[in-house]
């Protein structure tokens, strides 16, 4: 996590301070609850939160003495003994390392898919005002990088939506999956404490207790959330890539904004390149590369071991603050991306009206010629117009098979642009509403 890709709430989730305050929440809380089950004195509970609460957590002092302790947990808890005082033993009674450790992280990584969902919010936002704006801007679609049959930008914006509003779903199912509480003592069995602490410290957090936690909260769970960033962030790569193609020179049917005293190239002026498109694609393998290790932690030994622990200790802020900066760029992106429809007008008849070929085949099967008879006159006449030897609608007209089938003026009609975007406002409609309830 460095502050070039940063942005300061997601941040803030990760930080010391953060982190220390909802350790000292779970344990609060369990201790309230231990009060109202007589296990502890209700005047110790209040007095915890009383000099807890006020605290700023002295960081530089938790890390000397877990210089000594070579124990995090153990470091905290004497922290908040010199901080709090006598009562303070009434802490973390019939609690484990985990209980505090896995809780806090289920209630990071739930804050942090709030930001995300958010974040894919404002992506769709854009997508869908550049949508509309575009919805019958008229462009070549394409297939396996080569011209195709026509489409719109409207269309390529409104595909992204609905792919985003599925990374939308997925990351509040995944919210729901991570956001589990364990407050279940030594290998999970609840022998020194009560589940009703773990039940109101769940509560009070916003999560749920773990059904069956083995001293540690089961990380089929955390696998399933980083892998959900992953999906989030080849989404993000996805569009990222569409907008660097279409800036390629010989293409630029869309462009980066470019701004006022910017500069593309340390030794050619001239040059506007997609810099932060690929900055994505750059990020994008970085949060999916933070998957693997979360599905590697699933198998670990018995009830419990460490092993995991590293790795969520550098993917946990990792991957959340780099998907949440990826997200915020693609929305920037998206917001200012200058499109030139000229260019995309003169890409589209750049081929000399092949993109109508499919059109012309099928009239021609309607006339009674065999599919492989039509596709045969069609391609022998469009391979003329790829070798430049003249123009598609001319050489047809020529064509003594097709003229046989086709009089002019039907020919001529099977160029019209307008009838591949008939199904324009159906598409929309099923994408952002607003249909029938047949179209929906």
């Amino acid at each position: 996590m460095i502050a070039r890709y940063s942005r300061p709430e997601m941040a803030a989730l990760w930080e010391p301070q953060s982190k220390f305050r909802i350790w000292f929440e779970i344990e609060a809380h369990a201790c309230d609850a231990l009060a109202e089950l007589g296990a502890v004195p209700k005047e110790a509970a209040k007095t915890i939160w009383e000099k807890g609460g006020k605290l700023k957590f002295d960081v530089a002092r938790i890390d000397a003495i877990e210089k000594e302790t070579k124990h995090d947990v153990i470091a905290f808890l004497t922290y908040l003994a010199e901080s709090i005082g006598p009562t303070a033993r009434f802490l973390h009674q019939g609690m484990t390392s985990s209980d505090l450790l896995d809780t806090c992280l289920a209630v990071q990584l739930s804050r942090a898919a709030d930001l995300l969902v958010a974040d894919v919010d404002a992506v769709r936002a854009a997508l869908k005002r550049r949508a509309f704006e575009h919805k019958f801007t008229p462009m070549i679609g394409r297939s396996h990088g080569v011209h195709a049959e026509p489409v719109t930008f409207g269309l390529k914006l409104a595909q992204a939506y609905a792919e985003f509003g599925r990374c939308r779903a997925r990351l509040v199912a995944a919210k729901s999956e991570i956001a589990t509480c364990a407050v279940s003592g030594a290998v999970g069995t609840f022998a020194n404490i009560d589940p009703r602490v773990e039940a109101h410290v769940a509560e009070k957090l916003g999560l749920k207790p773990e059904p069956v936690s083995t001293q540690i909260i089961p990380r089929d769970r955390h696998a399933m959330y980083f892998a959900t960033l992953g999906v989030v962030a080849s989404s993000v790569e996805r569009l990222a890539v569409e907008i660097r193609h279409l800036q390629r020179t010989e293409v630029l049917e869309a462009e980066e904004y470019f701004a006022e005293g910017q500069k593309g190239s340390s030794a050619m002026p001239h040059k506007r390149n997609p810099v932060l498109s690929e900055n994505l694609t750059g990020l994008a393998r970085l949060v999916r590369g933070m998957a693997l290790p979360a599905m590697e932690d699933v198998a670990l030994w018995h009830e419990r071991d460490i092993s995991h622990s590293s790795v969520e200790r550098m993917i946990g802020p990792d991957a959340t603050v780099t998907l949440d900066f990826a997200l915020a760029r693609l929305a920037e992106i998206v917001e200012t991306l200058v499109i030139y429809p000229a260019n995309m007008k003169k890409n589209l008849e750049a081929l000399g009206g092949l993109v109508h070929s499919q059109r012309v085949l099928l009239a021609l099967t309607q006339k009674g010629l065999s599919r492989e008879a039509a596709y045969a006159t069609v391609q022998r006449n469009a391979m003329q117009t790829w070798r430049g030897q003249g123009d598609f609608l001319t050489l047809l007209r020529k064509d003594p098979e097709v003229k046989a089938a086709l009089g002019d003026a039907e020919l001529e009609s099977l160029f019209d642009l307008d009838y591949h975007l008939k199904s324009v406002d159906f598409i929309f409609n099923r994408v952002f509403g607003g249909g029938t309830k047949a179209e929906k």
